[in-house]
């Protein structure tokens, strides 16, 4: 018996992750809508935020990795009809356990992959537009251990 639905995010710092879950909240109705925005959103980037203010610490990514995780794995325990696990996932062992917890609470899983991340022209446009200011060099650094599903 499938209790909802998972989604799993995929893609480059600036591919377009955050402008599809506002499209896809968009098209839901209202009332699931808030109930989406509100409990079923988990982004490790969300950790780094203090004071309104975005701060990385390559030192913390663990620690806000596994935080993560958990509230997600939490929410799937609370039935929430969709949750969506907003990282970039380049790596198959990034998502491996968002993945196996959404299927042992019998969620139907998607996996969504934003932009090309093999493509130069698509690493160039990531660069260009990410929000916490991501360069070119590193876009390209990920890019290169991305693993196809």
């Amino acid at each position: 018996m499938s209790q909802g639905l998972a989604i799993i995010m995929r893609g480059l710092p600036g591919s377009g992750k955050s402008h599809w879950i506002t499209q896809f909240i968009q098209g839901l109705p209202l009332e699931q809508a808030i109930r989406l925005k509100q409990h079923g959103i988990f982004s490790t980037d969300s950790y780094f935020y203090q004071d309104g203010e975005y701060r990385f610490d390559a030192k913390k990514l663990p620690e806000y990795h596994q935080r993560n995780l958990s509230a997600f794995i939490q929410a799937l325990g609370r039935n929430e009809p969709i949750v969506i696990c907003d990282n970039t996932n380049i790596c198959g062992w990034e998502y491996m356990a968002y993945v196996a917890a959404a299927k042992a609470l019998s969620y139907q899983v998607r996996m969504m992959l934003i932009g090309n991340p093999l493509d130069m022209a698509h690493q160039r446009q990531c660069a260009e537009r990410n929000q916490h200011q991501v360069p070119l060099n590193q876009i390209q650094r990920m890019a290169k251990l991305f693993e196809p599903f």
